[in-house]
């Protein structure tokens, strides 16, 4: 695959050159993602909720020539047609191609949409060391970066699943390194009630970037509570499964045990049914009894929470317990692309970024006050507060610095594709 991009630009002197220079970087990251991908790779899509490799590597270059370039006076599209090829679902600035048939497009080609890119991003580049963007455009520009990012993660958790699709089952990549930790004995962190500030300052107001839904700042009643120290492992999950968790209809949700009896779920997505292999990557692999469980279900996390005794946390709870921790963990910049077990530690709560998304037990809502960005980028997230439920802290698929505290993650409860986990909660005795 021809991987060519525009050459980042000189070293950072002013705000605009560094911006050109985190444009560079990551506009750089998503061709290498695709790198290991053939143009037949790049165009498959494995089921609606997933898009093609080619669609992603499209789609946020359609986003910087549409919020960024068509900004500037005189801009001529570098494809009129594209416009309805990759927009997403910005109803308000056009229709869009139907997501369930972005499989169905083999043009144009890999190579035509990897010239796309380079063409915009020299576009963009030129105008950033020219320091001929106006605010608001930076601001789209900037939102545009972590958009990207997001896409990212979302190009490796569909190809994963539509290579675990092939009958082949061809690894993604076979030079991932397979890492593994002895997972630190699993204990309770207790917290007192405590009313606690929820939220990030609205961007681009404030300085630091945020997106609309976790904005406003509010303050929130936390009762008392203990989480655990650690994501629950595969090998804690394997007992829910072996005592017949997937069987007990007592366990699950009404809507999640119909789903589990008519899809046949069993174990969680990529074990093998002898709950010794999981697929990753990397292709398949001995299952890692250490290593998080993850690609669970809302439904699953909830049945198994049930089935210890516990419950997931609320979003609240958990933003509270990670207010004020650095967000470092595993991620996808360390190229391991799989969870890992948990470092030794003491009673501190551990991975709370990196390696599984974590469910937690509250529905994706609009928090007091909330105002969605300006503008057409408004249907950026507050359209989707419907029927979704909040995941927290990034994954081993997550960009490096993405996420922080108040990062607020949402997909549907039956969506298991993600590197989705647990970490359990309970309430005093």
């Amino acid at each position: 695959m021809n991987t060519a991009v525009a050459s980042p630009p000189p070293a950072a002197t002013s705000p605009a050159a560094a911006l050109a220079a985190r444009y560079a970087g990551i506009r750089a990251r998503s061709v290498a993602l695709a790198a290991p991908l053939s143009a037949e790779d790049a165009m498959v899509q494995s089921m609606p909720d997933a898009s093609p490799s080619k669609w992603h590597l499209a789609h946020t270059t359609w986003f910087f020539e549409r919020f960024v370039l068509a900004s500037q006076p005189g801009h001529v599209p570098f494809n009129a047609e594209w416009h309805y090829l990759f927009n997403s679902y910005y109803q308000s600035i056009g229709p869009a191609h139907a997501r369930p048939q972005r499989g169905l497009l083999s043009r144009p080609s890999l190579e035509e949409v990897l010239h796309y890119r380079a063409r915009v991003d020299a576009q963009v580049i030129a105008l950033l060391q020219a320091d001929a963007l106006a605010p608001q455009a930076c601001h789209q520009l900037l939102l545009g970066l972590h958009h990207e990012q997001q896409h990212q993660e979302l190009l490796l958790t569909d190809i994963k699943h539509a290579l675990w699709c092939n009958p082949l089952q061809p690894a993604y990549r076979d030079d991932l390194v397979h890492a593994q930790a002895t997972a630190t004995p699993l204990r309770w962190q207790d917290s007192p009630e405590q009313i606690v500030e929820i939220g990030a300052p609205a961007w681009p107001a404030h300085a630091a970037f945020a997106y609309d839904n976790e904005s406003p700042v509010h303050r929130v009643l936390v009762p008392a509570h203990a989480l655990a120290n650690r994501p629950v492992s595969n090998a804690e999950y394997r007992q829910f499964i072996a005592a017949g968790g997937y069987a007990e209809v007592g366990l699950w949700m009404s809507e999640g045990w119909a789903l589990c009896q008519a899809e046949g779920w069993q174990h969680p997505l990529y074990w093998d049914d002898a709950l010794e292999r999981e697929f990753t990557l990397g292709g398949w692999r001995p299952l890692d009894p250490h290593a998080p469980v993850c690609h669970l279900s809302y439904f699953e996390a909830d049945a198994y929470a049930r089935w210890q005794g516990a419950r997931l946390p609320t979003e609240f709870e958990w933003e509270a317990a990670a207010a004020g921790v650095a967000p470092h963990g595993h991620f996808a910049d360390a190229d391991h692309l799989h969870p890992r077990g948990a470092p030794a530690g003491d009673h501190a709560l551990l991975q709370l970024f990196g390696d599984v998304w974590e469910w937690t037990s509250s529905a994706y809502g609009a928090y007091p006050g909330f105002r969605p960005f300006a503008g057409n980028l408004g249907e950026y997230n507050g359209k989707f507060m419907n029927g979704q439920w909040i995941l927290r802290g990034g994954s081993c698929a997550t960009p490096d610095a993405h996420v922080r505290a108040s990062y607020r993650n949402f997909f549907a409860p039956s969506a298991r594709w993600q590197f989705s986990g647990v970490r359990l909660a309970r309430d005093p005795a």
